[in-house]
């Protein structure tokens, strides 16, 4: 009995008594504020960033903040807000800096994946939803680790924030970062988690989500095969999938983004 009460205060605790390594602080689009909690008590504020709740985590005795900061933002002042009795008052401040990503040009042979018919538009549309639902994951329980390994074994193809051109045509920054392998390569979990959606999407062919814990989900698109389903817990370093060329893309390989509080960061702030 007194060992069980024990495992059960240490639950109830554990939020409390994790130290996790931080990312390092990097305030650009598509990077991470990384903030300490002024005036913290053993339970960290509610804290909030563009109306999503934000990842707060226990380092050195004292709390801090993990923010994700949008790709479109402009360098500036930001704001996160903090809920007291049910009003949402300014907290912490931080400032973004400007960072000038270059640019990318690919061709691609199928010009719907640049310019869609109308019915692929809806299901555009359609699968938009699903991504950002997936994407904006909450979960109480904070992150077994913010040092990821790596997904799979490869060169990196394209980074994270490039300005892209398709055939020509400007379109979103790329949100994610490229991995290149042979098709079949299989693909792991960076860090323990839940599958939160398996999709087969336009743009991202056959895709798997994960959360993580507090808004940290990671996504792994264009796989040939899927080997997980949705609710499933799993492991660091346990299989996903296997590298492929679902979607839009030009030869295998593996996307793969982090999107912290709903925004799309850089992975690269999350490997050792």
């Amino acid at each position: 009995m007194i060992k069980m009460l024990g495992l059960l205060l240490l639950l109830c605790f554990t939020p409390a008594l994790l130290a996790l390594e931080l990312p390092p602080h990097d305030p650009i689009p598509g990077g991470l504020a990384v903030l300490e909690i002024p005036d913290a008590g053993v339970v960290p504020p509610l804290l909030s960033y563009q109306n999503r709740r934000v990842m707060t985590l226990r380092h050195q005795g004292r709390w801090w903040a993990v923010v994700g900061i949008p790709l479109d933002i402009k360098p500036g002042w930001q704001q996160l807000e903090r809920s007291m009795n049910g009003y949402a008052q300014a907290a912490l401040k931080f400032q973004v800096r400007a960072k000038d990503y270059p640019a990318q040009y690919i061709t691609l042979r199928n010009n719907n994946y640049v310019e869609p018919n109308p019915a692929t538009q809806q299901r555009i549309a359609r699968e938009a939803r699903l991504r950002e639902q997936a994407l904006n994951t909450w979960s109480d329980q904070p992150p077994s680790t913010l040092r990821f390994l790596k997904p799979v074994s490869g060169r990196y193809s394209s980074e994270f924030g490039l300005r892209r051109f398709f055939n020509k045509k400007p379109r979103r920054p790329h949100s994610g970062l490229d991995i290149a392998a042979a098709r079949g390569t299989p693909i792991s979990a960076p860090a323990a988690g839940r599958i939160v959606a398996t999709e087969d999407l336009f743009f991202n062919g056959k895709t798997v989500f994960i959360d993580h814990g507090q808004g940290l989900v990671t996504m792994f698109c264009h796989l040939d095969k899927i080997t997980v389903q949705p609710g499933q817990l799993i492991q660091s370093g346990e299989s996903v999938g296997t590298v492929g060329i679902t979607g839009r893309t030009n030869g295998p390989h593996l996307h793969w983004s982090v999107a912290l509080n709903g925004n799309l960061v850089q992975p690269r702030l999350f490997l050792p």
